[in-house]
């Protein structure tokens, strides 16, 4: 699933991602990791919505009713992504995606890189969304307020 931010183009697997909605209010969750914007109430699971621009070295900006939310599966927890906007899915290749181990270090959020005719698509990983430290914050944060832990 390919999602804009800025001018980039990024991406999760398509077998993490579940659906895209419209933004809506988020219920700030006091504790969380700074990354963690708040929880959203999805079909009746509280989920922790994240600031996606922030793993990308984005400037943050306001959550605006024109975003979108990334409902996603990161490892065994469920996920709420703000992106700017879909752009769908594209079907490449297993060794069309450049590991992105290969081309830096100190990016484990990142999986891989896509080139195509008209630039590059940034692959997250996320398995690696969180630090084991930010995972631990965010779950006290979510029992503190007496939501389970998704």
């Amino acid at each position: 699933m390919v999602f804009a931010l800025d001018a980039g183009r990024y991406a999760i697997p398509l077998a993490a991602a579940d659906r895209i909605v419209r933004a809506a209010e988020v219920t700030p969750l006091p504790a969380a990791p700074g990354l963690v914007l708040g929880v959203l109430n999805v079909g009746g699971r509280v989920l922790p919505v994240f600031d996606t621009r922030l793993r990308f070295n984005l400037p943050r900006r306001t959550l605006e009713p024109a975003d979108y939310f990334l409902i996603a599966r990161a490892g065994v927890r469920r996920v709420v992504l703000v992106i700017d906007r879909p752009l769908g899915v594209i079907d490449q290749p297993a060794d069309a995606v450049v590991e992105a181990g290969l081309i830096t270090h100190g990016i484990e959020h990142i999986r891989g890189v896509i080139r195509l005719e008209d630039g590059l698509v940034l692959i997250q990983d996320l398995e690696q969304l969180l630090s084991a430290d930010e995972a631990r914050d965010l779950d006290r944060a979510l029992v503190s307020e007496s939501y389970s832990v998704a």
